[in-house]
């Protein structure tokens, strides 16, 4: 059955929205982002600090990490940051600007995470820097592959629990990508 626009204009097959209306979606939760927050059962998108808050990451029960600003110009904590914590990581070194290509990392990320939530009470946190751009853009693309959700619904979803903000490369790839799996 064909899908309309979750933005609710036309009726008929579903058409990835333009960036503009996009955008409008994207700053929906009330108040202000904190340094962590749950934005869907066992996924949590955060920033730097929260990366690096191990006691926080041990008391949340997250078994899996996933840095999309991975590398010695982001944050660089790596695997071996987390040994003693008993969490799996996995690495992106993205960088967060509209000319960087996000898109060869939107399937081995989105398996990540889909692995991390098939592990018995397994929990994963996404983050870059400030947990805005890059690890949004990451679990958007999750949303999308695995959860068959379109763009617009997977903004929606995550920007009803925290802040995001990928940016507008970013939100060109991800249209991309919504163009591929719905159309």
């Amino acid at each position: 059955m064909p899908r309309s626009s979750c933005l609710g204009q036309g009726e008929g097959r579903y058409e990835t929205p333009p960036a503009s209306e996009l955008q409008r979606l994207l700053w929906i939760k009330p108040g202000t982002s904190s340094h962590i927050d749950e934005v869907r059962p066992g996924i949590y998108i955060g920033d730097m600090y929260a990366a690096k808050d191990k006691r926080m990451l041990k008391d949340l029960n997250i078994t899996h990490v996933l840095n999309a600003a991975h590398g010695k110009f982001n944050i660089n904590t790596g695997p071996s940051f987390y040994t003693d914590a008993d969490i799996t990581y996995h690495g992106v070194e993205a960088f967060d600007m509209p000319s960087f290509d996000m898109t060869p990392f939107f399937y081995s990320a989105a398996t990540f995470i889909k692995t991390a939530l098939s592990t018995p009470r397994g929990k994963v946190l996404v983050h870059c820097a400030m947990g805005l751009s890059r690890s949004s853009t990451l679990v958007l693309a999750y949303l999308m592959i695995h959860e068959n959700m379109t763009l617009a619904e997977a903004i929606k979803a995550v920007a009803k629990n925290r802040h995001i903000c990928p940016n507008t490369g970013f939100m060109e790839q991800l249209r991309q990508l919504d163009k591929q799996l719905h159309y």
